[in-house]
């Protein structure tokens, strides 16, 4: 299997997991959610991260579906307390079903996610099983800090960043650091790759951020301007609010936290303060400054360039993706 399998190994090894028969309103939810698609960059990372040292995938490909199945239940969790209708398109699971399949469906989701563990060398499986459960939590913190923050009056930008470090960061950094931890990396070389994950994660993030309010509604896959719209605390706004003249802050204070009239009105006032304040350019410094100090980690594995060349050139995707 080589890094160009990743992908199609990782599809059909999910399609063959087995979550449970009965009954059928517990697991259909389960097998409905896993069927949407998606990236799957998390497997992907482990197996990327294992690919730095090993060619031997036996024992490293069940632990990676593990990270998926985990993302998962996350959104499962995450679109119900946001009372999201869609995911990729499709009706959520609380939408299709109804909240309390949602929150069930989720848990045998993370008991799942932890039996992929159970074939890890015994050697490796409390560390792993360790830095997993801390990773877990770490989300949940993420999470929880996202939901505070929507009441809060004041964020700061090192809070919101480090909500979206744990919210989306660490588990990219945990999926790198599996990989390599399987595939028998030094100490050093999995602390490097996890850090590599993290501070693409955050690039990711913040690149996320970005498109919602400049990305190209045809390919963004959501609505552009959906977060100026429900006034959610981004790098983006936190910033503009920061550095506004009270001219700026009396415009801004006119459109976020008050009902919404005109929804394109208050995207384009709250972006023409944007882009009087260079938040475009600085939020952009700012993701590149996180990428470059994920390849100085990513220098600093040791493993050969034509072995870094996939994850390389994944970073470089991720960075420059338009969805």
């Amino acid at each position: 299997m080589t890094p160009a399998d990743f992908p199609a190994n990782i599809t059909a090894a999910l399609a063959q997991l087995d979550y449970g028969q009965a009954p059928e309103t517990l697991y259909a939810p389960i097998r409905y959610i896993m069927g949407l698609g998606g990236k799957r960059i998390r497997p992907l990372l482990t197996l990327l991260g294992a690919h730095l040292f090993t060619d031997d995938f036996n024992g490293i490909l069940k632990p990676a579906l593990a990270t998926e199945v985990f993302h998962n239940f996350t959104l499962l969790h995450d679109d119900l307390m946001d009372q999201a209708p869609l995911r990729r398109g499709q009706a959520t699971v609380h939408e299709k079903w109804n909240p309390n399949v949602a929150i069930l469906s989720g848990d045998v989701m993370l008991v799942r996610a932890y039996e992929l563990f159970l074939d890890v060398p015994p050697a490796l499986l409390p560390r792993i099983l360790a830095r997993f459960s801390q990773t877990a939590a770490e989300v949940c913190e993420g999470q929880q800090w996202d939901m505070n923050f929507e009441t809060e009056a004041q964020v700061s930008i090192a809070q919101y960043l480090d909500m979206i470090r744990l919210k989306t960061a660490v588990l990219l950094g945990f999926c790198l650091e599996l990989g390599a931890r399987l595939a028998g990396a030094s100490e050093e070389d999995a602390e490097h790759l996890r850090q590599f994950g993290t501070d693409i994660g955050l690039a990711f993030q913040l690149r996320d951020d970005l498109l919602d309010v400049y990305g190209d509604a045809a390919t963004f896959g959501k609505r552009v301007g959906g977060d100026i719209i429900s006034d959610k605390k981004t790098f983006l706004l936190l910033s503009a609010q920061a550095q506004a003249s009270p001219a700026q802050q009396a415009i801004l204070a006119q459109h976020i936290g008050q009902p919404v009239a005109d929804a394109e009105a208050k995207v384009q006032a709250v972006r023409a303060i944007y882009d009087e304040l260079e938040i475009r350019p600085q939020t952009e410094a700012l993701i590149n400054d996180y990428f470059q100090d994920a390849l100085q980690h990513l220098e600093r594995v040791a493993a050969s360039n034509e072995r870094k060349h996939p994850l390389h050139q994944l970073a470089l995707q991720l960075m420059d993706r338009e969805s």
